[in-house]
């Protein structure tokens, strides 16, 4: 009988001879099943096979190897030493194929099942939207489930899987990454630039939210100025859409983030009232997609915060 190393060198020859069918992967497949099963019979049922063709394969690796792979008696199925040796070969081709066929099957159906998406509700219905739409075109399995709200959201117990957000400091244990970088700006309907924010408490004054009383703002210049203005909203709600259609119809100044009026600009219906001047933001002047950490968040909520940054690099 030959040596082990006699018998390491045999399979490590065959190994290389792969043009020869009888070691291809699917024989080593075949074979990987054999060891584990035990018997030609249980091999054949899993595979679909006669007993008869996983034997004449078996003898043929065996004429190939020029040793007994099986220990064959009429009550049992064992491996010989060179057999165990080829069987963890053939078991860990046999992993990897099967890794692939799941790979493929995966890439075939895409991704697939529901996202939960949080955004602030003006980057949600300005920015976010047609992006979604697009992501949802080319990833036809997705359900999205749109939360668009000013109003402070728990992630984790309403289930969201994406935040856009405007924060320094996301919630413990989820990773932000910015997407946009924007400015609040005062916008008007076509007329006059003015020189100061000053001028501004000459103006009808639409601001975002519940101000009855006079607010006082810090604007920043462009070249590092500042100078604080208190100001009386004329309107004051919680919706920035109306608020920019007020600005549209002549009714007043609205301090609003660039992007929700960047059509209007192009279309010459709004202006930049106080050019080179800015409202800072305490939250920053990013908008971050914030998920869970990549061993947590899954492949579907990933590829959705890397269309929207390209998308968005892009623009």
């Amino acid at each position: 009988m030959r040596s082990t190393k006699q018998a390491a060198e045999a399979l490590s020859a065959v190994t290389l001879r792969r043009q020869r069918n009888e070691l291809d992967a699917n024989a080593l497949e075949l074979f990987a099943r054999v060891a584990a099963a035990g018997s030609f019979a249980q091999a054949a049922r899993q595979l679909g096979l006669t007993r008869a063709a996983i034997s004449r394969r078996v003898a043929a690796m065996e004429e190939q190897v020029g040793q007994a792979l099986l220990a064959r008696t009429t009550r049992s199925l064992g491996l010989t030493d060179a057999g165990r040796q080829l069987a963890r070969r053939a078991q860990a081709v046999r992993e990897a194929a099967e890794a692939a066929r799941h790979s493929l099957r995966r890439d075939a159906q895409g991704l697939q099942g529901q996202l939960r998406i949080t955004a602030v509700a003006t980057f949600g219905q300005h920015v976010l939207l047609p992006l979604l739409a697009e992501f949802r075109r080319l990833h036809p399995g997705i359900q999205l489930d749109l939360l668009f709200t000013d109003r402070r959201v728990d992630l984790l117990r309403e289930g969201v899987d994406v935040a856009f957000r405007i924060t320094r400091k996301p919630p413990q244990d989820w990773v932000a990454q910015p997407v946009l970088r924007f400015r609040i700006k005062a916008y008007a309907a076509p007329g006059p630039a003015l020189q100061s924010p000053t001028e501004l408490q000459q103006q009808p004054l639409l601001l975002f939210g519940n101000a009855p009383d006079a607010v006082p703002l810090l604007w920043r210049h462009v070249d590092g100025r500042t100078e604080q203005v208190e100001l009386q909203p004329s309107f004051s709600g919680d919706s920035m859409d109306a608020l920019i259609e007020l600005a549209r119809q002549g009714a007043g100044v609205v301090l609003a983030p660039d992007y929700c009026v960047r059509a209007d600009l192009a279309a010459g219906r709004l202006v930049d009232l106080l050019p080179g001047w800015q409202l800072p933001i305490a939250e920053g002047e990013q908008i971050q997609a914030l998920t869970l950490p990549a061993a947590t968040a899954g492949t579907k909520a990933r590829a959705l915060v890397r269309h929207v940054a390209e998308r968005l690099a892009a623009s």
